[in-house]
């Protein structure tokens, strides 16, 4: 990770979740996978650590190989954890997700940057009783990483958006018509299961993200989204998965040359996070945010 001067977040590790098949990129190479245990349970799955022409990589099948797990039972600490013991600087999330407006068909990219967070089963801070923290989300995803998603899309000639409100609902069943227009009223862009609390907790572990959706379909709003067939919509995620794979191997190399720190501060979000007092801090939940937040609390 550095010399021990060597400003936060340098140099560069990207990491990348996404589904199962996203890691499958030629040209990556030195592949291994490794079990990274955290002390916030298992993750997903084992991470695959490669280089990808000298940049080095890490992914993380979101609901494990095989898609295993859904998406209300993703342990989305451990995930975050295990990434940043992993050496994990910046995060590019891939996710599925349905369409909330007609301008925005399948087989569009979207580059998210806000967030409604409509799920209430899943643990959504590292920080608790005994150490208490309270980071900044007005702006939860890094315009910095944004931008060089953006130019490997357009190059790649993936139709997309910059910019739009991603609503996290708990799932795994999906919306009610009455729901849906719900969202649609409040100017959402698009709907998922995945993407929170999985951006407060990588601001919380002082990491860059940015996500993608890629839709796959209308929410049930639309008219002809009843008579979406299985098979059209597998055959939109396949071809989705297939510009995933493209898009992270184009974004790879205008990411390796950062040498310093995020300069909007992803790598810095809990210098004035922390509340409570050093001698009134629970010395195992301490012990637990050794990757979290070890920067911070050993200052």
């Amino acid at each position: 990770m550095g010399q021990p001067n060597t400003p936060p977040g340098t140099p560069p590790v990207i990491g990348v979740i996404g589904g199962s098949g996203v890691y499958e990129i030629d040209g990556l190479t030195n592949t291994r996978w490794e079990t990274v245990e955290s002390p916030f349970g298992a993750p997903s799955d084992q991470l695959l650590f490669g280089d990808l022409d000298g940049q080095p990589m890490v992914f993380l099948p979101r609901h494990g190989r095989g898609h295993r797990i859904p998406p209300s039972e993703l342990n989305f600490r451990a995930n975050i954890d295990a990434l940043k013991r992993a050496g994990v600087t910046e995060i590019l999330s891939v996710s599925a997700c349905g369409s909330l407006k007609a301008e925005l068909p399948p087989g569009t990219f979207v580059i998210a940057d806000q967030f409604i967070d409509r799920t209430f089963a899943r643990a959504k801070s590292f920080f608790g009783t005994g150490l208490v923290a309270h980071v900044g989300l007005g702006h939860p995803v890094c315009g910095r990483l944004g931008d060089a998603v953006e130019a490997a899309v357009k190059g790649l000639g993936i139709p997309y958006q910059r910019g739009g409100t991603y609503l996290a609902m708990e799932g795994p069943q999906f919306s009610t018509l009455a729901e849906s227009n719900l969202y649609r009223s409040w100017g959402c862009d698009v709907i998922g299961m995945t993407n929170m609390p999985e951006a407060k907790l990588a601001r919380e572990a002082e990491i860059c993200y940015a996500t993608v959706a890629m839709v796959t379909d209308y929410d049930c709003w639309h008219p002809d989204h009843d008579h979406v067939t299985v098979e059209a919509i597998i055959g939109v995620l396949l071809d989705n998965a297939d510009k995933a794979r493209a898009l992270v191997k184009a974004v790879a190399p205008a990411l390796s040359g950062r040498a310093e720190s995020c300069v909007q501060g992803c790598h810095t979000a809990l210098e004035t996070a922390l509340i409570t007092a050093p001698e009134a801090r629970d010395p195992a939940l301490v012990a637990k945010l050794d990757a979290v937040a070890g920067r911070v609390l050993k200052s």
